[in-house]
């Protein structure tokens, strides 16, 4: 929806490096950049260096850095808001299932004021585990009361593309943050796309 993930990994490079003290270089943190806050924070520094409410200090401040720095650039790729409002026309129901907590997706929906255009949300609170697990995906098929295999999502990420497979659900790929060829082998992809202007995204619709 958004084209924000240099800001994510600038803000947790800074918390990593300046307030935690791990030696990681903006390309190691970029690897890291999928799942949960806790989830990251376990996979660099191991289960026992925080406890559950440290996480989540660490993960509210993390946000408040990425969003200080994001708003005065905050927009919707390009043509989502076209594509969101003729999808709503023709009554495609909508959901977004995001490893993202709360605090950002609010951030998102009101301050584009799209939030209208979904009639499920699924955060990183509503999940045990992240993707590539598939239960985000699943949750949101079951809050749109659509079976799986009706579904199709939108990612820009490999491990929601296997988050996507395992939920039997096809993807469109959009290469605003990795390549094509780093999608190879995952066989639910049905195109890809650098943004919602795409021809292939409008003849979704038709």
């Amino acid at each position: 929806m958004i084209d924000d993930m240099s800001y994510h990994v600038t803000a947790w490079h800074d918390i990593l490096t300046n307030d935690l003290r791990s030696s990681l270089s903006i390309a190691q943190v970029k690897e890291q950049m999928y799942g949960k806050n806790d989830e990251l924070l376990v996979r660099v520094f191991g289960k026992r260096k925080f406890s559950y409410n440290r996480m989540k200090e660490i993960s509210l401040e993390k946000e408040r850095r990425y969003q200080e720095a994001y708003l005065p650039h905050l927009a919707l790729i390009n043509g989502l808001e076209a594509f969101l409002a003729a999808a709503a026309d023709k009554s495609v129901s909508m959901a977004i299932g995001s490893a993202a907590i709360p605090f950002n997706i609010d951030f998102v929906l009101d301050n584009l004021h799209i939030r209208h255009y979904f009639s499920a949300i699924v955060s990183a609170d509503d999940v045990p585990v992240s993707k590539p697990d598939p239960e985000t995906f699943l949750l949101a098929a079951r809050r749109l009361d659509t079976p799986p295999n009706n579904c199709l999502v939108f990612e820009d990420a490999p491990k929601g593309v296997e988050a996507a497979a395992r939920a039997g659900m096809d993807v469109m790929v959009l290469t605003t943050m990795h390549p094509a060829a780093e999608f190879a082998g995952f066989t639910n992809i049905i195109g890809f796309v650098q943004d919602f202007t795409d021809p292939a995204v409008s003849r979704l619709l038709s």
